[in-house]
């Protein structure tokens, strides 16, 4: 996103005299958004999405991972093709042999994939490799090779939220390895996960799914992703972080799922605006009538609102920003029930064609419905900006 220019708007000069700002993406970020459009289009496109999703049966999405129902044909090509481009070690310092650009970037290719419903796990195991890559992280040995496995594609990563109490965290086990016990909430990706970053009040750990074995996926409504749900009976971990730590990947979660949310509803809308230009009615284009021309109009302004507060969200994780945490929760609020509200209105103006299994909407609906309660839903993240604010009142630093 491209940072404050010097000079002037049309008439700024007239009202208020400051820099002017560019809050679009910078034109690298156009770029690297135009060809991973085109990456997708050509790789995971609408023949392959029917290919997962035709006969209704979730599978894994690495190769091996899964050997019934569905095919994965197309993801492994997409996930192949992410990873020679070096998609998953986008944030990764060039000194690592990563690309060194940051949450921005990553961002633009989460709503790429939102836009068109990729099946594959680059938003959990980019989550990962964040979680594994901060300096407290970094001083396990063990991390390193994790690291690794995820920047290059060969390993993936989930990421489980667990609420206060569903995980108990024995610090000290009998060997010094902090052991785990309990459940955490359906997480996506985590049947096909190589490692998993667990997150609990105050803490994050992060657990070898290869040696404690992977869970069973479980069946979801949204069928373009696999959900299971870990159980942990005393099941050693890694502890690589604190309470700043599991903030840091609960904003990056949210800002990035949002991200995908946004993409997936700005394909709703241009979904719902095409059709109704095609659709006649009463012998004219059911576009041309009042009541479907608002609700087309409100979709546009939830989706323009969400791409604000996606993108602002974005800028400051990159910039280290004071209000990383706030911009975080007010993107995943707003998008969460704006995601909500515009798939509605695409339900609504396809009608009966958009409920059946043919037509791609209900495929959107149903990985929004998902999307919208992963990483906190809107009713979490409002009361976390009511915790954030009033702490700062507190303070006395005031709402500005």
């Amino acid at each position: 996103m491209a940072q404050g220019l010097s000079g002037e708007t049309p008439g700024s000069a007239a009202t208020v005299d400051c820099a002017a700002v560019d809050f679009d993406l910078s034109a690298d970020q156009q770029a690297l958004r135009d060809a991973a459009a085109t990456l997708l289009d050509r790789l995971a496109g609408q023949d392959a999405l029917r290919a997962r999703v035709g006969r209704g049966t979730v599978v894994g999405t690495l190769p091996g991972a899964g050997a019934a129902g569905g095919d994965d044909a197309g993801a492994d090509a997409v996930w192949a093709a992410m990873t020679e481009q070096g998609w998953l070690a986008l944030e990764v310092p060039h000194d690592e042999d990563g690309l060194g650009l940051g949450m921005v970037e990553v961002a633009v290719l989460c709503e790429q994939i939102g836009r068109r419903l990729v099946a594959v796990p680059f938003l959990p195991s980019v989550l990962a490799l964040g979680a594994l890559s901060t300096t407290e992280a970094r001083a396990d040995a063990a991390t390193k090779e994790w690291r690794d496995a995820l920047a290059e594609g060969s390993s993936v990563g989930c990421v489980a939220l667990a609420p206060a109490g569903a995980i108990v965290v024995d610090a000290a086990g009998p060997d010094g390895t902090p052991r785990l016990h309990g459940t955490t909430p359906p997480t996506t990706f985590a049947p096909s996960a190589d490692v998993a970053v667990v997150v609990v009040p105050g803490a994050v750990y992060a657990v070898d799914l290869r040696a404690e074995g992977r869970p069973d996926a479980v069946p979801a409504m949204d069928r373009t992703r696999e959900l299971g749900v870990l159980s942990f009976e005393a099941s050693p971990a890694v502890a690589i972080g604190g309470g700043e730590a599991a903030e840091l990947v609960l904003d990056r979660a949210a800002t990035l799922a949002s991200a995908e949310m946004l993409g997936a509803a700005d394909r709703v809308l241009s979904m719902s605006v095409d059709y109704a230009k095609d659709r006649v009615q009463f012998g004219k284009p059911i576009g041309s009538f009042q009541a479907v021309k608002h609700m087309l109009a409100d979709a546009l302004v939830d989706v323009e609102g969400m791409r604000s507060t996606v993108y602002y969200a974005a800028w400051c994780a990159a910039a280290g920003d004071p209000d990383r945490a706030l911009a975080a929760s007010m993107a995943k609020a707003w998008c969460s029930d704006a995601s909500r509200r515009v798939t509605g209105t695409g339900l609504q103006v396809h009608g009966g064609i958009g409920f059946t299994w043919e037509h791609d909407m209900h495929l959107y609906v149903k990985r929004a419905q998902l999307d919208q309660v992963s990483y906190g839903d809107a009713a979490f993240h409002r009361d976390r900006i009511a915790t954030l604010l009033r702490a700062r009142l507190a303070s006395g630093q005031g709402l500005a």
